[in-house]
């Protein structure tokens, strides 16, 4: 599994960060303050204990600003870090290292916040369960958060609408459940079906549809074991809506395949890590 996100899609991010960040002129007050021949080392230092995750994206910012500068990781994305610990340097022009450095931890801080929460969710669930993301992002961010997603152990649901079928209640507003299911399967042959359910009966229905997956919608603990025993194994079962570090354990508990949380990418807190000067 690769923990950096497509080389396309990090480019894109940065170059978008880059001009919302220096503007027309540039980073004018070290253009004024810093001799342009001067030159030194930086170090990326976590303030917190986590987990790694976004260093494609520091590396790419300041390829972007000054080619020149090296940079170098002694840790990768997927590790643990310590609070205080040095997790690599920028050397060069202080200058443009100046320039880039609030883009460069923007983009670390974030993606290793997201990492350093879904491991807790991957832990919380003792190995019971495979824990996943959602299309709940960052708009724009989405390659970002999920491969730090993946930084963090966890694994990815749809990247976008065309990767599988999900049917939701909304869909059913329209056409029943069944008949949903044999219209999908029609018209994307091959193409994993997923139906949401809101109710055991709704499972029941969905175990007769020949599926590939049933989703538990906001259900409790109680109700996924009875759907687990409803479906007895014919098809992969996901738990969503509302789970917590605090009952992700029951859900995994209860024999769920998988667990999808939004939260690990709608309302993650960053890692705070800092660039000092050396």
């Amino acid at each position: 599994m690769t923990f950096a996100p497509p080389r396309p899609a990090v480019r894109r991010l940065v170059e978008d960060a880059l001009t919302e960040d220096l503007g027309l002129l540039g980073d004018i007050t070290s253009i004024a303050c810093i001799g342009e021949d001067q030159t030194a080392v930086a170090a990326f230092v976590s303030r917190q204990d986590g987990v790694l995750a976004g260093t494609a994206f520091v590396t790419e910012t300041y390829r972007q600003v000054d080619a020149t500068l090296s940079i170098k990781w002694a840790l990768r994305d997927g590790e643990s870090v310590d609070a205080g610990a040095e997790l690599g340097q920028v050397a060069g022009s202080l200058r443009t290292i100046l320039a880039g450095e609030r883009t460069a931890l923007n983009f670390l801080c974030h993606c290793s916040g997201v990492a350093s929460l879904t491991r807790r969710y991957v832990r919380a669930a003792h190995g019971k369960a495979r824990i996943l993301d959602t299309r709940k992002t960052v708009p724009g961010m989405r390659a970002a958060q999920k491969a730090a997603v993946r930084a963090g152990g966890g694994f990815n649901h749809r990247d976008s609408l065309s990767d599988a079928v999900l049917i939701k209640d909304n869909h059913l507003t329209a056409l029943g459940l069944t008949r949903a299911v044999e219209r999908a399967r029609a018209r994307w042959p091959g193409r994993t079906i997923e139906v949401e359910c809101e109710s055991l009966e709704q499972v029941a229905e969905a175990r007769e549809g020949d599926v590939d997956r049933i989703l538990l919608d906001n259900m409790s603990p109680d109700e996924v074991r009875a759907a687990v025993k409803i479906v007895q194994g014919k098809t992969k079962i996901e738990v969503s809506g509302g789970v917590t570090l605090d009952t992700v354990g029951a859900y995994a508990e209860a024999g769920t395949d998988f667990i999808s949380v939004g939260a690990m990418t709608h309302s993650v807190q960053i890692l705070d890590i800092g660039l000092d000067i050396q």
